[in-house]
């Protein structure tokens, strides 16, 4: 059941960005919308360009009443398994918030453990503009960080995939192995590091 749209408790939406690819941190975000500011356009992250992501993005963060990023690293990946680092990267988004929402909506089936009332959605990024909202902001904030990495580790092409598995870097990895941000837990990466030891 969703939760009505005049609702007056104070909801956050919570999603995650990068759970699916071999390499980097997985980050989340929150965001508490302002109902008084209605923010055009928002959806899933996934169903927007680059340009739409980055432009709201910097509207989120303008007119929201708060929001906030946060990430899980790859060694917590690997130590804890992408699902439960994904919780974790949720987890740390909500409680970096300057005020605790009465209620998080989050997407998908799972849900961290929070001090507030929780309701999972599926498809909550498609449905919920509060979690489309967290969406963008998740996704943004990680592809900056793969810009970034790809700035210390050129030859993988980060900039181009943002650590997804693609030919491109199923290709590099072959020729240059495994480096430090890859996750060894994933069995693509676990492979390579078997193959060259």
């Amino acid at each position: 059941m969703l939760p009505a749209a005049d609702s007056k408790i104070l909801a956050g939406g919570v999603d995650e960005a990068g759970r699916g690819p071999l390499a980097g941190p997985v980050y989340a975000a929150c965001v508490v919308l302002n109902p008084s500011h209605v923010i055009l356009g928002l959806a899933d992250s996934k169903q927007l360009s680059e340009k739409q992501r980055d432009s709201l993005a910097l509207e989120i963060k303008r007119h929201a009443l708060a929001w906030a990023i946060a990430s899980a690293t790859v060694e917590e990946i690997d130590r804890i398994n992408i699902l439960q680092a994904s919780l974790l990267a949720m987890q740390r988004a909500v409680q970096s918030l300057p005020f605790t929402p009465e209620r998080v909506l989050i997407d998908g089936k799972h849900s961290p453990r929070l001090d507030c009332e929780v309701q999972t959605i599926v498809n909550g990024d498609r449905l919920i503009p509060a979690i489309s909202a967290a969406s963008i902001l998740a996704k943004t904030a990680r592809d900056a960080e793969m810009l970034r990495l790809h700035q210390i580790y050129p030859h993988y092409g980060f900039d181009r995939h943002k650590g997804y598995p693609t030919k491109a870097h199923f290709q590099a990895l072959q020729q240059h192995g495994a480096c430090e941000i890859h996750r060894q837990s994933f069995a693509p990466v676990k492979a390579v590091i078997h193959r060259m030891l």
